[in-house]
């Protein structure tokens, strides 16, 4: 019986690395072999944005007034959808959705040292189940 748990255990594993080679032969991502969003590659230009959100891409360069408490706290990108960094680099702020009763589901996250030059900012309508690299 032994021997036959472990050569199950083999043949799985085998099959599972093949898998994965497979996968990254052609170019797949790990977080898309599950569904569960897009690139964060995917990119949007300003212009594309809703109005509401080029208005918080520009707030977020000038420092604020924002609408909501949450915006500018740490965005913990536990959805590994975006380039993997230290604790503390992404923020996330509120993208307004009209006629919502709450934040709604559009956010804008930027991920760098300063708050007001960020490295770069991805747009989810969805939230965060997919991300727009931002291209200003």
């Amino acid at each position: 019986m032994a021997a036959y748990a472990s050569i199950t255990s083999s043949v799985t594993k085998f099959a599972l690395t093949g898998f994965l080679l497979a996968a990254l032969a052609t170019g797949a991502e790990a977080r898309d072999w599950f569904g569960t969003g897009k690139p964060a590659q995917d990119s949007i230009a300003l212009a594309e944005l809703p109005a509401q959100g080029q208005r918080t891409y520009k707030a977020i360069l000038s420092g604020g007034p924002f609408q909501y408490e949450k915006d500018g706290t740490v965005f913990g990108n536990r959805e590994r959808l975006l380039p993997q960094a230290r604790r503390g680099h992404y923020r996330e702020y509120t993208v307004a959705t009209p006629g919502s009763r709450d934040r709604g589901a559009r956010r804008i996250v930027c991920g760098g040292e300063q708050r007001t030059t960020p490295e770069a900012c991805w747009y989810t309508a969805d939230h965060y189940a997919s991300f727009r690299r931002i291209a200003p």
